[in-house]
C-alpha cells in the first residue's frame, strides 16, 4: 500500500473506514447523505447499506411469514385447515416482526452514534497535537478523545495525487503562480505547509461554511474516482473546491492526505490501541470500578483489538462490530476470510545451526526450502473468485494472470474456500529448475498477458491458513501442512509444495541447507512444528520461525532492505554517474527515515547507470523533515526523495556519532551504522515503508557475536 499506509488508516477511522486492501471488494457504505435547511441546520443522514439490511435468517422468517398471511385469505376465505399450522404460522409471524423490531432498535441505536457530523477543524487539530509530540502515551490519549466522539463506517480511499496536480490546485485556489509554489516547495518540501501559509495569506469578502469530515472525505472519493477525458482537470476542480473553504490548518493536511503522506507520527498500533480504548471508556463511564481494575480491563480491551485486526485487517468489519457488541465478543463476529489478506508471519534470522538446535531443544521442528521469489498469499472466495495478494496486501491477480488460469488444476475436488501462504519464483520449464529472483523481477507487473510472458513462474505453497470456512491459524503447523496437502495436489511446471525435512541432526540439517543452496533456494526456513508454539501469528516477526541462509553463518545474520535517500558525485570511471549512496531504515513510530551507511560497493556499470537514470528525477534541493539527520549528519551531494528499496549485505555493525539508524536505543546521541556494506539487489516488491526498521537494526547490533560498541565508529562505506 505504500507511503498511503498511514493516510489509509486515519481516513478509515475518522470517517470510520474500510481498508479492504487495493482491488478487493467489499461491503459498499451509501455516501453520507446531508440535507440543509434554510437555516443550514443539518438534518438527516443515510447510514450504510450494511447497517440497514437484515439478517438472512430474519429475512427469512419474514418471507415466509408474509408469504403465508397472504394464502391465509382469498376473498375473504381461510384457506388453513390445521389449528397447529395456523398456531405455528402466527407464531413465525410474532417471531419475525419481534426480530425486525430489535434490529430496528439496534440499527437506531447505531445511527445515533454514527450521525455525528465532526468539523474537519477537529480532526485537524488532532493531527496538529500527533504532528507535534514524539510521546505515544500523548498520542493515545488524543486519539482515544477523538474516537469517543467519532467511529462511523466508511468506504477507504486509495490516494496519492500527483505533485504537479496539487501545485496546480493550490496555485489556482490561492492566486499564486505556479513558478511560486515551486519555489517554496524545493525549500520547505512540505505542499501541506505551503497550502496552509499560501491559505493564511489571502483575505475573501465571506467567510466559508466549516468543512466537516463526511464532506471532506466524500470529495477525497470522488477525486479518487475520477478517470478518463480530462480526468486531470476534474480532479484539479475537486481539490480546488476543498481549498477554498479551508480554515486554519485544514488546507495543510486536506494536500498531505491527497498525497497519501500524512507523516504526524502516528503508528498503526496506535491507532489500533486508541480505537480500543475509546471503545471500552465508553462502556466503563457507565459503571463504578477500581482503577487497577480498570487498567487491567483497557489492557485486555487493546489486546483483543489487536489481535483481532491481526487476523481480519479490515476496519470496515471491526469498528462496526465495537459498536454493536462488547470488546470481549469481538472476535465471534470478527473472524478472517477469503478477500481480506492477512499481513504474514515472518520469522527471525539466525546465524548458526547450533543457534537453532538451542533454540528449538526439546520440541519438534522441521525444515523447508526458503524460495528466493515473491511471497504471494492466494485467495478462493465462496463465489468462486480468485485473488493474489503480495506481502504488503495489494491485490496483485493482473500480474499473474497464468496463476490464475492455472489455479483449479491445483485444487482438490472437495476444496471450496482457501487463504494459500506462497512463494511465487521465476520457472524454467524445461530444465524445471528455480531461476534467480532478478530475472522474476522482470516480469511485467501492469497490463500482463499471459500469451506475452516470458518468464514463467511456479508456485511453492508452504501454508494453509484457511479452509473451507474455517480459520486454520489456532492448529499447530503438523496439522496445516497435512490439510494443505490434502486439499491441494501437485502440478507439475505449476505448482509444489514446499520441500522439507524433519530431523534434530546438526548434520542432516546441514546437508538439507546445502540441497537448498544447490536448487537455487536461499536457505532454509526452521519452524516450530507441534504444540502451542507451532501456530501461525500473522503481521508478527516470531522466533518460532528462524531462517537460516548460507551466508548467516559468518558475520550479520540477515541482509537489509534499505531506502536511498541522497547520492555523491562518482569519481574516475564513475565521473558521469553517482559513485555513492547515503542509505536509511525506516522508523515506524515516528514515520522517520535514519541514516545508517555509505554504500558504494556491489556495483556493476550498468547499476550505477540504470541508477543515475532513474532517481535524477527524484532529486530534492533539500533533505525531507521526516529524514533524521543527527547534530554531524553526512553531507551528500544529491538528496532525494525515498522511492527506490536496495538489499544490502554488511561485514560488522557499529556505534556511530554521523548515522542514526537506533538512535537512542544504543545510545543517546549516537545510532548504529553497518560497515563494509555491499549492494545485493533493487527490491521492486517493498515499497520504502516496508523497508528494515530501526528496531530490527538494533536487534542485530545486540545479535552480533561481537559488538563494536561506542569504541568503534562507521566507516565511509
Amino acid at each position: 500500500m505504500g507511503s498511503s499506509k498511514k493516510q489509509s488508516i486515519l481516513s478509515n477511522f475518522f470517517n470510520g473506514g474500510n481498508t479492504q486492501p487495493k482491488n478487493s471488494s467489499g461491503s459498499n457504505s451509501v455516501e453520507d447523505k446531508v440535507d440543509q435547511d434554510a437555516g443550514g441546520k443539518r438534518k438527516k443522514i443515510v447510514i450504510s447499506d450494511s447497517e440497514e439490511s437484515e439478517s438472512e435468517e430474519a429475512m427469512t422468517k419474514k418471507i415466509r411469514a408474509e408469504d403465508i398471511s397472504k394464502t391465509r385469505t382469498e376473498s375473504g376465505d381461510v384457506v388453513m385447515t390445521d389449528a397447529n399450522d395456523s398456531q405455528d404460522v402466527d407464531k413465525e409471524i410474532e417471531e419475525a416482526a419481534a426480530e425486525e423490531k430489535e434490529e430496528k432498535q439496534e440499527q437506531k441505536e447505531t445511527k445515533a452514534v454514527i450521525q455525528i457530523l465532526i468539523p474537519y477543524a477537529v480532526l485537524c487539530k488532532t493531527f496538529e497535537k500527533c504532528e507535534n509530540t514524539t510521546k505515544r502515551l500523548e498520542i493515545t490519549e488524543y486519539l482515544v478523545s477523538l474516537f469517543s466522539k467519532l467511529c462511523p463506517d466508511y468506504e477507504g480511499l486509495e490516494l496519492g495525487i500527483g505533485e504537479s496536480l496539487l501545485i496546480k490546485a493550490i496555485a489556482e485556489s490561492t492566486g499564486r503562480s505556479v513558478k511560486q509554489i515551486k519555489a517554496e516547495y524545493a525549500k520547505i518540501g512540505d505542499l501541506g505547509t505551503i497550502a496552509k501559509e499560501s491559505k493564511g495569506s489571502q483575505r475573501t469578502l465571506f467567510k466559508p461554511k466549516a468543512l466537516t469530515v463526511s464532506h471532506v472525505f466524500r470529495v477525497l472519493k470522488e477525486v479518487a474516482k475520477i478517470s478518463g477525458h480530462s480526468a486531470q482537470s476534474k480532479k484539479v476542480d475537486k481539490i480546488k473546491s476543498l481549498l477554498v473553504a479551508c480554515q486554519e490548518n485544514e488546507a495543510k493536511y486536506i494536500i498531505r492526505q491527497l498525497e497519501g503522506k500524512l507523516r504526524i507520527g502516528l503508528a498503526e498500533q496506535t491507532v489500533l490501541s486508541a480505537l480500543a480504548q475509546a471503545v471500552m471508556l465508553h462502556k466503563l463511564n457507565s459503571s463504578k470500578v477500581s482503577t487497577t481494575k480498570k487498567e487491567e480491563l483497557l489492557a485486555s480491551a487493546v489486546d483483543t483489538v489487536k489481535y483481532v485486526y491481526n487476523q481480519l485487517p479490515c476496519y470496515d468489519d471491526i469498528v462496526p462490530a465495537l459498536l454493536k457488541y462488547p470488546v470481549e465478543e469481538l472476535l465471534d463476529h470478527c473472524t478472517m476470510h477469503p478477500g481480506v489478506p492477512l499481513k504474514p508471519m515472518l520469522a527471525h534470522p539466525t546465524k548458526s545451526l547450533t543457534e537453532v538446535l538451542d533454540r528449538f531443544e526439546g520440541q519438534v521442528f522441521t525444515c523447508e526450502f526458503k524460495y528466493d521469489g515473491e511471497r504471494a498469499q492466494i485467495h478462493k472466495l465462496a463465489n468462486g473468485e480468485i485473488r493474489v495478494y503480495s506481502r504488503n496486501s495489494e491485490n496483485m491477480s493482473v500480474r499473474y494472470p497464468d496463476i490464475m488460469n492455472a489455479i483449479e488444476k491445483w485444487v482438490k475436488p472437495t476444496t471450496e474456500t482457501f487463504i494459500l501462504d506462497c512463494e511465487a519464483v521465476a520457472w524454467d520449464k524445461e530444465s524445471q529448475k528455480i531461476l534467480p529472483f532478478q530475472i522474476l523481477s522482470t516480469r511485467k507487473r501492469k497490463d500482463v498477458k499471459e500469451e506475452e510472458i516470458k518468464v514463467r513462474v511456479a508456485v511453492f505453497a508452504f501454508d494453509c491458513l484457511y479452509l473451507n470456512g474455517k480459520s486454520l491459524l489456532r492448529d499447530p503447523l503438523e496439522v496445516r501442512r497435512q490439510k494443505l496437502r490434502d486439499a491441494f495436489q501437485e502440478t507439475e511446471n505449476e505448482f509444489y509444495f514446499a520441500k522439507h525435512m524433519d530431523s534434530n541432526n546438526i548434520e542432516d540439517i546441514q546437508t538439507f541447507l546445502d540441497v537448498s543452496i544447490t536448487s537455487n533456494c536461499e536457505g532454509l526456513m526452521v519452524k516450530s512444528f507441534s504444540g502451542p508454539e507451532a501456530t501461525y501469528e500473522p503481521s508478527k516477526r516470531s522466533r518460532n520461525w528462524l531462517k537460516v541462509k548460507k551466508d548467516y553463518l559468518s558475520g550479520v545474520g540477515d541482509s537489509m532492505d534499505l531506502v536511498v535517500i541522497g547520492a555523491y558525485y562518482g569519481r574516475g570511471k564513475r565521473t558521469s554517474v553517482y559513485g555513492a549512496f547515503l542509505l536509511a531504515c525506516y522508523d515506524p513510530e515516528t514515520e522517520e527515515y535514519q541514516t545508517i551507511c555509505k554504500l558504494g560497493t556491489g556495483f556493476s556499470e550498468e547499476n550505477l547507470q540504470l541508477f543515475y537514470d532513474t532517481l535524477k528525477d527524484h532529486v530534492i534541493e533539500e533533505p525531507r523533515r521526516f529524514y533524521t539527520l543527527g547534530d554531524n549528519p553526512p553531507k551528500p551531494d544529491i538528496w532525494f526523495e525515498p522511492v527506490q528499496v536496495w538489499e544490502v549485505k554488511c561485514a560488522d555493525l557499529s556505534v556511530s556519532p554521523t548515522y542514526m539508524a537506533g538512535v537512542g536505543k544504543v545510545d543517546e546521541t549516537k545510532g548504529i551504522s553497518l560497515r563494509f556494506p555491499r549492494f545485493i539487489r533493487v527490491r521492486d516488491d517493498k515499497e520504502p515503508e516496508d523497508a528494515t526498521t530501526s528496531e530490527q537494526i538494533t536487534d542485530f547490533y545486540f545479535s552480533q557475536q561481537s559488538q563494536q560498541g561506542n569504541k568503534a565508529e562507521s566507516m565511509d562505506y
